[in-house]
């Protein structure tokens, strides 16, 4: 946790700052040979073993140092009832972007801009996608329909870039696993559509890895293995500040930083290790460049922040996951489960 913070603490802005967003990316193609140089290869190996290290912890404490709900008085009736809205929660974090993405020709992100006849197919069919998770109607098809965008971007725009947006093929999986929840139209008209129990049970996981696996590609393609990129960003955006804190650094030192950092966050996150602890600690660099790349910025982490906040809410074990399908399956708008028979009285 210690050397998590230090770097951290002196990479704030850059860390989660999306080169490929805001500069070129033509004539950057990857350098490999500049990741497997002695301090790239420090920090990384320095990260792995920080890595390990808290996994190890994390296995034998089996939770967090941070307190969830359940400490702070609520009960387990709330806890459900809280569960049963992340899927609108999430829907909204995603249909935002996706529908920005959708009318402005790219697909997922500001780098991804798609070639002439792609652009109307694709933007129709993310604005689709948007509309249905927004609404809840015909949900999990919209998620098969994302999934399938995903794969289909590789060949489009390339595998580079698609793995760089692996957080939305998470959100493909939440969806088509835990559906739309209760407040959706496909609770009220289409419950044949709803999934079973135990595929919900799987829907947060696939969702931490999809944001957990986007965030570790990033620190290679945008800084460990994309040097002259993060320079060439930073040259036009100085946010090398590290002068300023008595500690100056060179460009490079700093970019190799901040992707340790990247990849730290990412690692843990994926591999579920104090998912709290590592989200509080990084919700600040995330938020601290809105002020400098301000909307672009703001909807395109969208999905990261609903991700993050259902993560710091979420708690491990058997009895968080029970609640999780009480909030899912039960309540006002419970599922209809088969064989249900629903009475009416006549006045």
């Amino acid at each position: 946790m210690a050397f998590c913070g230090l770097l951290i603490s002196i990479t704030a802005t850059s860390a989660p700052a999306h080169e490929k967003w805001f500069h070129e990316t033509e004539n950057y193609a990857l350098r490999w040979d500049l990741f497997f140089r002695p301090l790239p290869l420090t920090l990384f190996g320095a990260v792995m073993l920080a890595t390990f290290v808290a996994w190890l912890y994390w296995q034998r404490r089996g939770r967090g140092f941070v307190p969830g709900p359940e400490d702070f008085g609520t009960t387990d009736d709330r806890r459900a009832a809280l569960y049963g809205l992340i899927p609108a929660i999430l829907g909204i974090h995603v249909a935002v972007p996706l529908l920005v993405s959708g009318v402005q020709g790219e697909l997922f992100t500001p780098n991804n801009k798609l070639p002439g006849f792609w652009m109307y197919v694709f933007g129709l069919t993310q604005t689709g996608i948007a509309l249905a998770i927004f609404y809840g109607a015909l949900t999990r098809i919209a998620a098969v329909a994302l999934a399938v965008l995903w794969f289909a971007g590789i060949f489009l725009v390339g595998l580079e870039a698609m793995l760089e947006s692996a957080m939305y093929l998470g959100f493909a999986a939440f969806f088509f696993l835990a559906g739309r929840g209760p407040i959706s139209i496909d609770r009220l008209l289409l419950p044949k559509l709803e999934p079973s129990a135990r595929l919900m049970e799987k829907a947060v996981p696939a969702l931490r890895a999809g944001l957990g696996l986007s965030l570790v590609f990033v620190a290679f393609t945008e800084k460990f293995a994309n040097i002259p990129l993060a320079s060439a960003f930073l040259e036009r955006y100085p946010l090398n500040f590290t002068a300023a804190l008595g500690i100056p650094m060179s460009n490079e030192t700093f970019i190799l930083c901040a992707g340790s950092v990247e990849l730290l966050v990412g690692l843990w996150i994926l591999f579920g290790i104090f998912p709290r602890e590592i989200i509080l600690i990084a919700w600040i660099p995330i938020n601290l460049t809105l002020s400098i790349f301000n909307w672009t910025e703001l909807i395109g982490h969208l999905p990261i922040y609903g991700t993050l906040a259902v993560l710091l809410v979420w708690s491990a074990g058997g009895e968080n996951l029970a609640l999780w399908l009480n909030g899912l399956r039960r309540g006002p708008l419970a599922i209809l489960e088969k064989g249900a028979v629903i009475n009416f009285k006549s006045n």
